[in-house]
């Protein structure tokens, strides 16, 4: 009878309703990569089979992370961060048989009998457990805040960033160099960190930025020749914001995605029955085979999913009694949001084209394994803490 008791209780500790949206997740997306091979571009590979089983594989990561406690994820967060950063630089300067060019970029290793890793997609989430541990370190060894103080925290957590930031802009790779800058941002904001130093630092930073597109747009030969920013990402801005005058070159993916979307209208034209062939379906487009096939309403479901994903991870970062496990949940929140907003927004050409996946949808080993890893860790805050809804804020800061 106790070890029944014992099983119920473990049963309650478990994330069930995480649970259930990976599933969903899962089968939408065989779903989407089973009707996005149907068009024969890809030389008969069945990707849905192998996305199944990087879910298989995904699923043992969270089995094996739900058991770390937040005690021991903080010891193993700078050992991961190092870890990570030994990976990006082996990618780097490995020969190009073992870590070969791919669209321009040298970001993967190839590995026989597996396939392709990229090291960056489970650099991102190390990175979210460094730069908790960072925060928390910080507020235990100063308790009473200061600008002083406040800005020493910033730089820690700029230099944290930076690092695996700069070896990323090496490969090249912007697409994850943006989503770095999206899991800074977010944990910067809940840090604690006064707004008299976050403001000016933001505004300048968005100052910048704007001055940057000033360029591209009026003089790229002065970001080709100072900043040796390359003649295909100026594309991206060009194709982006007149995508049918570059039909042919660089836009030829968004103008194929946005013939794909919009025919599929409210309703779409059902499994299996898309007509428009978009390149790269299965991976980066994988929105586009979802709106041509079930439409908005289908569209529409995917990003509520979205929506209710992020909102469980807001509910479970709000319930746990950790601020280290808060900052995890954060740092893992704004790197989700951040690609959900991008790869969707991409695809209708509300933001440039970047190759970034749609989290738990989109074709890919890595990535997949990268964002199981970041549900492992949510699993492992739900599972280790209970909610604490009628303690007192003096109990819950003890």
């Amino acid at each position: 009878m106790k070890s029944l008791e014992k099983y119920i209780k473990k049963s309650d500790r478990f994330d069930w309703s995480l649970t259930l949206l990976l599933f969903l997740f899962f089968l939408i997306s065989c779903a989407a990569i089973y009707s996005a091979q149907s068009t024969g571009q890809y030389a008969g590979r069945n990707f849905m089979l192998m996305q199944a089983v990087w879910y298989v594989v995904g699923a043992i990561i969270i089995s094996i992370t739900i058991f770390f406690d937040s005690f021991q994820l903080k010891k193993l967060s700078w050992i991961l961060y190092g870890f990570g950063l030994f990976l990006l630089i082996a990618v780097y300067i490995a020969p190009e048989s073992i870590a070969p060019y791919r669209n321009g970029a040298k970001s993967w290793f190839v590995i026989p009998g597996i396939g392709q890793i990229q090291p960056s997609e489970f650099v991102k989430v190390f990175l979210i457990l460094a730069l908790s541990r960072v925060i928390t370190s910080h507020h235990e060894k100063y308790i009473v805040k200061s600008f002083k103080t406040d800005f020493a925290l910033l730089l820690k957590l700029g230099f944290t960033a930076f690092v695996p930031f700069a070896l990323i802009m090496l490969q090249p790779d912007l697409g994850t160099g943006l989503v770095i800058l999206s899991i800074v941002t977010g944990v910067i904001l809940v840090s604690g960190i006064s707004w008299r130093i976050i403001l000016p630092i933001y505004g300048a930073g968005a100052s910048i930025g704007g001055f940057i597109i000033y360029l591209v747009l009026v003089r790229p030969d002065l970001l080709e020749k100072y900043l040796h920013v390359q003649t295909y990402q100026f594309n991206r801005i060009y194709s982006w914001l007149d995508p049918y005058t570059y039909a042919s070159g660089s836009s030829y993916h968004l103008v194929k995605s946005l013939s794909a979307i919009g025919s599929g209208m409210i309703s779409g034209k059902g499994f299996r029955h898309g007509e428009v062939y978009v390149p790269e379906a299965h991976t980066d487009f994988i929105f586009s085979v979802i709106g041509e096939e079930y439409g908005f309403i289908g569209g529409s479901i995917v990003i509520s999913l979205f929506f209710l994903l992020i909102y469980h991870l807001i509910k479970t970062a709000l319930e746990t009694n950790d601020s280290f496990n808060t900052y995890i949940c954060t740092g893992i929140i704004s790197m989700i949001t951040f690609h959900v907003f991008q790869n969707i927004g991409m695809t209708i050409q509300v933001l440039p084209i970047t190759g970034i996946p749609l989290p738990f949808i989109s074709y890919g080993g890595s990535s997949l394994m990268g964002n199981m890893f970041a549900m492992g860790l949510v699993y492992s805050i739900h599972y280790h803490h209970q909610n604490y809804m009628f303690s007192s804020k003096k109990s819950m800061s003890a």
